[in-house]
């Protein structure tokens, strides 16, 4: 059985930073590419960034690129993504997803889900 467990979120001002953590137990962590997705109240969940199998290719929305770093220790099991500069546009329920080999951006095409975790940023 796949479980992913998140981690690191909370309430932090506009501009301030936070570190989330998704670890991940069950399976060969290294055969999935793992990514990042979030959810506003009201809206669709949406993409936030996904990272290859062996870490070396990454891929941002561009609502978040140059403020995000998403990363992974294939060692830990564990996927992480920084926020920086954080907007209150970024408040959502943030989780973590894995699917086996290929990255995707599409979150119908992942298998498995953490259970999320808040992060609001106040003005």
């Amino acid at each position: 059985q796949v479980q992913l467990v998140e981690s690191g979120g909370g309430l932090v001002q506009a501009g301030g930073s936070l570190r989330l953590s998704c670890a991940a137990s069950g399976r060969t962590f290294s055969n999935w590419a793992m990514a990042w997705f979030r959810q506003a109240p009201g809206k669709e969940r949406e993409f936030v960034a996904v990272i290859t199998r062996s870490g070396e290719t990454t891929y941002y929305a561009d609502s978040v690129k140059g403020r995000f770093t998403i990363s992974r220790d294939n060692a830990k099991n564990t996927v992480y993504l920084q926020m920086n500069s954080l907007k209150p546009e970024d408040t959502a329920v943030y989780y973590c997803a894995g699917r086996p080999r290929i990255a995707l951006t599409t979150p119908g095409q992942y298998d498995y889900w953490g259970q999320g975790t808040q992060v609001t940023v106040s003005s």
